[in-house]
């Protein structure tokens, strides 16, 4: 199986973007999956520090139980499992069968570009 890859992008226009996917996915190989945020607000308030220590430390150790994820990162386990909920509800990380938490994604690229917002007159 070929190791999946996520693109992050940063995009207020969601339809373009959902257009933009919808594009990758008519190729015949594999392309990788795009999560997209309108805002870079959105973004940095769902990825946090701390939430991507826990993607961090999943792709180099590999599937674990949140007990055993908050003794790897240091971290109380009602908070590390608060923050799992979170990046399995993005996508980001998936339960096995057994309920442990890994991440899929090989590879994370997140691609933004900020440019100055229209005021309102």
């Amino acid at each position: 199986m070929e190791k999946r890859k996520l693109t992050i992008t940063l995009q207020s226009d969601w339809k373009a973007a959902l257009r933009a996917a919808g594009k990758l996915a008519q190729h015949t190989r594999y392309q990788g999956e795009t999560l997209n945020f309108q805002t870079p607000a959105a973004f940095f308030s769902r990825l946090t520090e701390r939430r991507w220590d826990i993607v961090n430390a999943l792709q180099q150790a590999g599937s674990m139980g949140v007990r055993e994820l908050a003794r790897y990162v240091g971290r109380d386990v009602k908070r590390v499992h608060e923050d799992a909920q979170v990046l399995v509800e993005l996508g980001l990380l998936e339960r096995t069968e057994k309920g442990a938490l890994h991440c899929p994604f090989a590879d994370i690229h997140v691609d933004m570009h900020i440019t100055p917002v229209k005021q309102a007159a």
